[in-house]
This record gives structure tokens, sequence and C-alpha cells, in this order.
């Protein structure tokens, strides 16, 4: 598409604003959840702490915290990762947008040197963008995995001692 008819049709102009501004959105609302989801892993952290200081009263139960405590920080540094790179992903679309928008002003005026080059400088942050958020979503992905593993280990934990305290009971007289 050259420069003229791209200025000369408002809805190519917008097709190339938006698409970066709607990417740039849902990076926007994926670093927000990605924030939340690294309070919640700290907060988690802070449990395994007080679960720590509290003593473990069995070398099972000393392993089974180590273990959750190595994920957990593994779940934060996957965390951490996914956030930079979702940051990355939205400075890129955000720079691509006002690029195509810069670049639309000047394609109106005729200038195709500038025109091709910042149209060209905006898709290319705009793949990085793109990159941006497919190595976002893959850490998040991992990460979740974490948290998952941590959820079934004490989801096993919590029938293994209901499974223990329903035999003590049962064994208990009638009253």
């Amino acid at each position: 598409m050259d420069a003229i008819s791209l200025g000369q049709s408002p809805f190519a102009v917008l097709t190339f604003i938006a698409a970066p501004a709607v990417l740039t959105n849902a990076a926007s609302v994926l670093a927000m959840s990605t924030i939340n989801r690294m309070l919640r892993t700290r907060d988690r952290m802070h449990e395994l702490l007080a679960q720590s200081e509290s003593g473990v009263k069995t070398a099972t139960g000393a392993q089974r915290l180590v273990a959750q405590v190595n994920r957990v920080e593994r779940q934060g540094s996957l965390l951490l990762r996914a956030l930079h790179s979702i940051y990355v992903a939205l400075g890129a679309f955000a720079a691509a947008s006002l690029l195509t928008l810069l670049g639309a002003v000047l394609g109106h005026w005729e200038v195709a040197g500038w025109f091709h080059a910042l149209v060209g400088f905006g898709l290319v942050l705009g793949f990085v963008g793109v990159g941006g958020l497919v190595s976002g979503c893959w850490n998040l992905l991992q990460a979740t995995q974490l948290s998952l593993e941590n959820i079934r280990e004490e989801a096993a934990l919590i029938r293994e001692q209901q499974e223990q305290l329903r035999k003590k009971l049962s064994g208990l007289p009638p009253i």
C-alpha cells in the first residue's frame, strides 16, 4: 500500500493504528493480572515461612515444605520474567501506535521516504511486541503449572490427613 492510498483511506489508517492499540490494551490487562499473581506468590511464600517457623513435625513434612518453597520461588521468577516480557510488549505496541500515527500524518503530506521508514519500524516494533506477549504467556503457563503442582500436593496431603482422621475416629467405640 503506498503513502497516497493510505492517506486517502481513513479505514487503512484506522487499521494501522487500532491493531497496536488493541494489543497495547491486551498487554496492559495481562500485566495487571501478572502483577496480581506475583503478589499472591509473595503471600504464599509468607505462608510457607510461617509454616516453617512454626515447626515441621516429620521429615516427610519438611521435604514437602522445601519442595513447595522451591516451586513457589521458581514460580515467582517465572512471573517476573513474564512481567518483563509483557512490559517490553507494552512499550513496543505503544511505540508502534505512535509511529504508525506519525507515518500516517507524513504519508498525508506525501513524504514517502519517511512514511516507508516509519511504517517499517512500526512493523518491527509490532513483531517485538508480539514476541514479548508470546514469551510472557509462555512464562505464565510454566508458573501456572508450578502452582498446580503445589495444589495437587496439598490436596494429596489433605486427603491423607482426612483418611488418618477417619481411621482414628472409626476405631473409637460408639457413644
